[in-house]
């Protein structure tokens, strides 16, 4: 099983086996800390465990890093969320890759395309996925199933 994930609040977790074939997805779960939303990561948990199983498993987790114009506290609030994640994996014993981006839309062909480019790819690959047709959700699992797949190429 391989496990991509796009990590903010935003973000989407993936769950595709070692051939490239869709399980399951999971739009990241949040939970108000004061006026900020933030991962909640016993929903995460849950839901590795309850899709991976017993099944040997392996994660991409993309590589955050700041973004030229974003604020300090969005970048902390973007950071707090893939170390919420990177935790648990680590908790739950699930070895993981960082992947940058620029990696993983190499091989998806989506250098110097625009965000949405991710979404229309993966609506190619996986065209009875319904949740790819909503343009921001669909575009955090568009981003994971790249991710995965970026995974499965390189194992």
């Amino acid at each position: 099983m391989i496990l991509g994930i796009d990590p903010g609040c935003t973000g989407a977790i993936v769950a595709m086996t070692d051939g490239g074939n869709y399980v399951a997805h999971l739009n990241m779960p949040t939970v108000k800390v004061g006026a900020k939303s933030r991962v909640n990561g016993a929903a995460v948990a849950a839901f590795i465990r309850e899709t991976i199983g017993e099944f040997n498993t392996h994660a991409y987790l993309e590589q955050v890093g700041a973004m030229p114009g974003q604020g300090v506290s969005s970048m902390f609030t973007f950071g707090h969320a893939a170390g919420v994640v990177e935790g648990i994996l680590q908790g739950m014993a699930i070895p993981y890759t960082l992947v940058t981006p620029q990696a993983w839309k190499k091989r998806a062909g989506l250098v110097g395309t625009d965000k949405d480019a991710a979404r229309s790819r993966a609506i190619q690959l996986y065209p009875d996925l319904r949740i790819l047709d909503l343009k921001g959700k669909g575009q955090a699992v568009a981003d994971a199933i790249l991710i995965a797949r970026h995974g499965a190429n390189c194992a």
